[in-house]
């Protein structure tokens, strides 16, 4: 794994400047101009060189649902997401192939997925994602989706009393399941990582939270959650804490330097400060809380407190998509309309380090991958700057973030093991996959979904609608 770029354009305080890189062993071992040749050449001349940014958030086998939900808000989302999603394991590796394939395709080089488990298959779930991943080549962070309350319950009561049926699966029987896949795959070293990952407050108790604390701390893995996405989770947690969500799970330890938490779109300054306090990173999924409607994460704010910040795509259909490129420019720009003073706006070599850097940060490996620095792991990516999308010729960074940037990526490397090369995936025959993503799927329009009609009313109510 020895190769040498030559003549790359890469960042550099005053603008930019023309470099050598040379990768020894999987990690940069010089930047430099003329330095010469180790191992392989690669031409970088006009192209820009830049680490690989993180998917720090999405649902890969939400694959099989793109484009089709109708416009709802989460809770309703998700009951239609539940009603039409008939998932096996083939489904499963082929959805994280192809969320996989977009995020490298889009300059991503790691991907957090949180992964749904199939009922009874659980492990078999995470097995065969880890395949996908091992295959494909990309770095993974696997984070099974748990919880231990049933779907009603993620639901304000209003104020009425609601019994819910207990959950298929309890808690200790949930936890055993995540340790053995901690011992089966956790395989940082090759690139396969377990996370502890309860889906949220709104259908998680105390006693799943506590638990994936201590095999937090136990097996050194990194944590991660969804966080007050909705204002309807926002009223949950002061029924079921009498507190902010952030408050409770800073109460019970939760929030910590290695804990990452999606979406976090309401909080109040309070919660911010407890954020920044504590070195938990929030990942930002500007998509998906467009699409479905749950508001704008107040992101400069979160910056200027100081808090850690990265960029998600989310789920491939609350998104319908795994454009990395794509939520990094709505994830910027998205924020101008929320602050008047343009000097908090975000730029884009800001935006190209939360992407990279931020992203690292919140997985506890900042020190291993996030910037072109000597003794990093070659996470690397090269952008074509004589594609018409990034022409005419101004700024490369400028054109990548805030264009539309289309099949732009020439070549990408993860922990300095090619897998992209003159645009293409390598690692796997890409037109396999999309004919078979074709052939297990058919044309259909939006269907009425028993779950949402069942839930429709009490939401409704609860929210005032």
């Amino acid at each position: 794994m020895n190769w040498t770029i030559k003549k790359a354009l890469i960042p550099v305080t005053n603008g930019y400047a023309t470099l050598d890189v040379q990768v020894v062993d999987g990690m940069i071992a010089a930047i430099a101009p003329n330095l010469e040749v180790i191992g392989t050449e690669v031409d970088g001349e006009n192209k820009l060189l830049l680490p690989g940014f993180i998917n720090a958030h999405t649902h890969s086998s939400e694959h099989w649902q793109r484009g089709v939900i109708p416009p709802l808000p989460l809770e309703l989302w998700l009951a239609n997401l539940y009603d039409f999603t008939p998932l096996d394991t083939e489904q499963v590796y082929l959805s994280a192939l192809g969320t996989a394939v977009e995020t490298l395709l889009s300059g991503g080089t790691s991907v957090v997925d949180h992964l749904v488990l199939i009922p009874g298959q659980e492990l078999e779930t995470i097995a065969i994602t880890v395949r996908a991943y091992r295959e494909i080549g990309i770095r993974a962070f696997i984070a099974p989706l748990i919880q231990d309350e049933s779907f009603s319950a993620g639901i304000p009561s209003g104020e009425v009393e609601q019994i819910h049926d207990p959950y298929f699966r309890s808690t200790s029987e949930t936890l055993a399941i995540i340790e053995e896949a901690v011992i089966k795959f956790h395989r940082p070293d090759e690139g396969i990582n377990i996370l502890v990952a309860p889906t949220g407050i709104q259908l998680c108790t105390d006693g799943l939270f506590t638990g994936c604390i201590e095999l937090s701390n136990r097996y050194d893995l990194c944590r991660h959650s969804h966080l007050l996405e909705t204002k309807a989770q926002e009223k949950l947690a002061q029924e079921k804490y009498g507190c902010s969500g952030v408050e409770y799970l800073n109460r019970i330890g939760y929030l910590s330097d290695r804990t990452s938490l999606a979406h976090c779109v309401w909080l109040t300054d309070a919660d911010i400060n407890i954020l920044a306090e504590t070195q938990s990173t929030v990942v930002h999924n500007p998509l998906s809380n467009l699409r479905l409607g749950s508001g704008i994460a107040p992101i400069l704010k979160y910056r200027q407190a100081g808090v850690n910040v990265s960029f998600g795509c989310d789920g491939a259909s609350s998104n319908d998509s795994q454009d990395l490129l794509e939520a990094i420019k709505i994830g910027s720009i998205l924020h101008n309309v929320t602050e008047l003073d343009y000097q908090y706006w975000i730029t884009p070599r800001e935006a190209v380090e939360m992407a990279s850097l931020g992203g690292a940060k919140g997985l506890k490996i900042d020190d291993k991958i996030g910037s072109l620095s000597v003794g990093k792991q070659a996470d690397l990516v090269l952008y074509d700057l004589t594609h018409l999308s990034l022409l005419p010729r101004t700024d490369p960074i400028g054109l990548l973030v805030l264009g539309r940037p289309h099949n732009v990526v020439s070549s990408a490397w993860v922990n300095g093991k090619q897998v992209i090369a003159n645009g293409e995936i390598i690692s796997i025959n890409v037109a396999e996959l999309r004919q078979e993503l074709f052939n297990r799927s058919q044309w259909k329009t939006q269907q009425k979904s028993a779950g949402v009609m069942q839930i429709e009313s009490r939401y409704r109510q609860v929210m005032g609608l």
